[in-house]
């Protein structure tokens, strides 16, 4: 009896070599996940990069005579050629709206389009928005917000695109009020445009970049520091991870048969 205790039955293996087993299995694992990590972010970048040069190619390419092209005097296809073709007609088109003749032709041109019942409204539009984005004094996303919205308790991400006046949205003159842009997750190009108090929006100190990280990872990518409380201190990213691995590896010791 004291020999079947001590010995394992056959066919089963004893308690070490299931750990040495599920350690062996537990370190593929993170191995493969670490990988996944470091390879997908390099592989989607490199796709999106061949998809948006191809598209280029096969809009523009078409339209380029045969004798512009690097194919008439090369074996094999190059890409990239309609993205550079593209990139070099809207320089010209630059200069050329830099000087007299070419703003005559521009102002005939608006003056065309403005005329159109249908497509002024999309030209006008359009033009307004590149040129606000385009324009080194234009307003564009500079502060991260945060807004108790849409109910008590719950707060928001908001990018405040710039401070109005109440009196041009309708509301009491001298009023000062933020025009703040809420994403949606994960796609931040689709949301909604809302006006809030100055007093009710509290600005953070974080980047548009982080927060739009933050958004289109659906809040598993945050800042790399990490702010307590008011009176509190920061800690940055790879002090948070080692405080939470050591916890880790102390609840898988202390789960281990004594």
């Amino acid at each position: 009896m004291a020999n079947d205790a001590r010995n394992p039955p056959p066919g089963k293996p004893s308690d070490p070599e299931t750990r040495s087993g599920g350690a062996f299995f537990g370190r593929i694992k993170t191995y493969f996940f670490t990988g996944l990590v470091i390879a997908a972010p390099i592989a989607i970048t490199l796709w999106a990069t061949y998809w948006f040069v191809t598209l280029f190619d096969q809009w523009v390419k078409p339209i380029i005579p045969s004798v512009y092209t690097p194919e008439h005097y090369l074996p094999f296809s190059v890409p990239g050629v309609g993205l550079l073709f593209t990139l070099v007609c809207i320089t010209l088109i630059g200069a050329l709206a830099a000087n007299l003749v070419g703003r005559t032709l521009i102002s005939y041109w608006d003056y065309l389009l403005n005329r159109m019942p249908v497509v002024r409204s999309l030209y006008k539009g359009t033009k307004q928005i590149f040129q606000t984005i385009v324009s080194q004094s234009g307003g564009t996303f500079r502060q991260v917000a945060l807004i108790e919205f849409p109910r008590k308790g719950l707060f928001t991400l908001f990018f405040i695109s710039r401070e109005v006046d109440g009196g041009t949205i309708g509301l009491e003159p001298g009023r000062r009020m933020y025009a703040a842009y809420l994403s949606t997750t994960p796609n931040p190009t689709s949301g909604f445009l809302y006006f809030f108090d100055v007093s009710e929006a509290r600005i953070l100190d974080m980047s548009v970049e982080d927060a739009l990280k933050l958004i289109i990872s659906c809040g598993l990518v945050f800042p790399e520091g990490v702010h307590a409380a008011a009176g509190g201190t920061a800690i940055d990213r790879q002090t948070a991870e080692a405080v939470i691995a050591a916890a880790e590896r102390g609840e898988r010791e202390a789960s281990l048969p004594r």
